[in-house]
């Protein structure tokens, strides 16, 4: 059997993963009830004005050939138009990507190191704390981020006015012009993607630590610092960058109700908008853009998972 070599191998996986992302998108995006046709005919068109519109959308064709025709358009760049606007579907990511992509990277480099405090802190916590930090991160994780951001806006904005609750932010303006418009809106998806990425890791810090090498370091007196930077984050910095990257993905496409509450035009606020008047086009470019997002962070982690396993 054909041995690839490893780069080449993991780019073969990833682009199988992006082709099999693309067709799950194409098919729950066919899958919508009504179609943009309806949308755009108010609800008063004939059947007659519908089937033009579904004609002139390319609507009628039979499902196999429109996914090629969009996959074919996303190889070269050209992920379609949208049934709206009419605008190219690639512009109408390039103007909000930034401010999504800010809220994103800013928010998942904020719940990194909050991650693993409260993972090692709910494994390897004083006894008295664990359950109460096990506790604090079921909780937060549970909570909706519309809950978390009424928090922040009554605690940060309203009660102690250190922060705009509201964004006013131009479309297309560059999120780091005004970053204290970001702060709310990042601690929003941090705190519960933070709790989300302890519950999950923990696990894995908690199967490092019952290894018989953990347990000689500290018995030698290793201090708990030096064994979670020594000894167990070398091993789970595979399994860690993976769920980051999934984590990451999720914020690209989940910042929705964060950008809406708080008045940010991002890619989350464009889904949504998409969703409502059927317009698949743009509702998969945005999903697939957050698929890629995902797969980029498990190449990441293939690539460190050879230094994690000779570490």
């Amino acid at each position: 059997m054909l041995q690839l070599p490893r780069p080449v191998g993991a780019l073969v996986r990833a682009a199988l993963l992006l082709a099999a992302a693309s067709m799950v998108i194409f098919l729950c995006t066919a899958a919508l009830p009504g179609d943009a046709a309806d949308v755009l005919g108010g609800g008063r068109a004939t059947a007659e004005e519908l089937a033009r519109l579904r004609t002139e959308q390319g609507l009628d064709r039979p499902l196999p050939v429109r996914y090629l025709d969009w996959l074919s358009g996303v190889l070269t760049g050209e992920p379609g138009v949208s049934l709206i606007t009419g605008r190219p579907v690639a512009e109408l990511v390039a103007e909000r990507v930034a401010v999504t992509l800010a809220l994103a990277v800013a928010a998942l480099t904020l719940s990194i190191p909050l991650t693993t405090a409260l993972a090692w802190a709910a494994v390897r916590g004083p006894r008295w704390l664990r359950p109460a930090v096990t506790t604090l991160i079921l909780t937060c994780a549970a909570l909706p981020q519309a809950v978390v951001a009424a928090a922040f806006v009554a605690w940060l904005s309203a009660a102690w006015p250190v922060f705009p609750p509201v964004s006013m932010l131009p479309a297309g303006e560059p999120p780091w012009h005004q970053p204290n418009l970001l702060v709310l809106p990042v601690l929003a998806l941090a705190l519960p993607t933070a709790a989300y990425g302890a519950a999950l890791l923990r696990g894995a810090i908690a199967d490092v630590v019952a290894k018989p090498y953990v347990r000689d370091a500290e018995l030698r007196g290793v201090s708990p610092t030096a064994v979670l930077l020594r000894y167990v984050l070398p091993v789970i910095a595979a399994p860690a960058t993976r769920l980051f990257a999934v984590l990451l993905g999720g914020l690209v496409a989940g910042t929705a109700v964060v950008e809406i509450l708080f008045g940010l035009a991002g890619l989350g606020e464009l889904l949504v908008t998409a969703i409502s008047t059927r317009d698949v086009p743009v509702v998969q470019g945005v999903a697939l853009l957050a698929a890629a997002v995902v797969v980029t962070g498990l190449l990441v982690a293939d690539a460190v998972a050879p230094r994690a396993a000779r570490s």
